[in-house]
């Protein structure tokens, strides 16, 4: 198969969410690097939350928002000063900051909708990120009507950057492969694909069958995805194939530790995919060490029926 070059990122601009935390200010970063290796422009969003403020005259006020407005483009410009010396690419990136009122999760899903990338960062801190992701993010990344990426804090290996995807036999798996492989192209990256396989358990303690399975299915698991990376992607010598025993979602992660990029696809399907992720999403979202995109499937027509 000839190898294709990966494309822009779809859809025009990304937009990232800014909140003024540590999360936001490292999803901020991190969108900006995004809009400069796919050459497109950045949209800033700062939700002024009314929900916890129900008939706050402030919130509503258009002055109010207006002076918000101005000290947010500041904060945002500092901060991002900080970071476009890093290469021309992000001196170029063209931003926008947008301050609305709203609940900050309907905002993000609406104001995403024309977007290529929506960028939200981790509230989690410390250990409590393993069992509590802000509400913003959950919220966002199954119904968002582009890809998103969730930002954690992450601790890179000091060599070459590295893009992980998890590859399984679902319809979406060549598209989240190549997403995949366009992220670790503009990133300069190596790819690692990752399978992981359950082994079934022995049905006795004398039986050997099970570990023989285990290794068989290991090494047809091993040639079907390599077969598939060398259709999609050609013969590249920085991508590597990975097929591991284990639930996916903790193989994914363990495999995550120092990434630049974690790729799953979001296993939602239907008409209602807006409202579910699947769980080995749901898991890598909340506990990978490295930031992590979600790629949805297609959505279903509506006159083609679902089960």
């Amino acid at each position: 198969m000839t190898e294709r070059t990966p494309p822009r990122e779809p859809g025009g601009r990304v937009v990232a969410a800014f909140d003024g935390s540590p999360g936001g200010r490292a999803a901020v970063v991190w969108a900006l690097a995004a809009a400069a290796r796919a050459g497109t422009g950045l949209e800033v969003v700062v939700v002024l939350p009314v929900e916890d403020s129900w008939g706050d005259a402030e919130l509503l006020d258009p002055g109010r928002v207006d002076l918000v407005r101005s000290d947010v483009a500041v904060h945002v410009r500092e901060l991002l000063d900080e970071y476009r010396g890093d290469g021309p690419d992000a001196a170029r990136v063209r931003v926008t900051t947008t301050v609305v009122p709203g609940r900050p999760a309907d905002e993000l899903v609406r104001r995403s909708a024309d977007a290529g990338l929506l960028v939200v960062g981790s509230r989690g801190r410390g250990t409590t990120r393993s069992v509590l992701l802000g509400s913003v993010a959950l919220s966002c990344v199954p119904r968002a009507p582009c890809p998103v990426v969730v930002v954690h804090p992450s601790v890179p290996n000091p060599g070459r950057p590295r893009v992980v995807v998890g590859l399984d036999d679902t319809d979406e798996a060549r598209e989240v492969l190549w997403r995949a492989a366009a992220e670790a192209h503009r990133m300069e990256a190596g790819l690692d694909v990752v399978v992981a396989v359950r082994a079934p358990e022995p049905w006795s303690d004398l039986s050997t069958a099970a570990p023989t399975f285990g290794r068989r299915t290991i090494a047809d698991a091993t040639s079907r995805a390599e077969a598939l990376v060398r259709e999609e992607l050609g013969a590249r010598p920085d991508v590597w194939v990975a097929v591991e025993p284990g639930p996916p979602a903790e193989v994914l992660v363990r495999h995550a530790q120092g990434a630049a990029l974690l790729v799953v696809g979001s296993h939602s399907r239907g008409r209602l995919s807006g409202m579910l992720l699947g769980s080995t999403a749901l898991h890598c979202v909340v506990a990978a060490p490295c930031p992590v995109l979600v790629l949805h499937p297609e959505p279903v027509p509506a006159d083609v029926p679902t089960v």
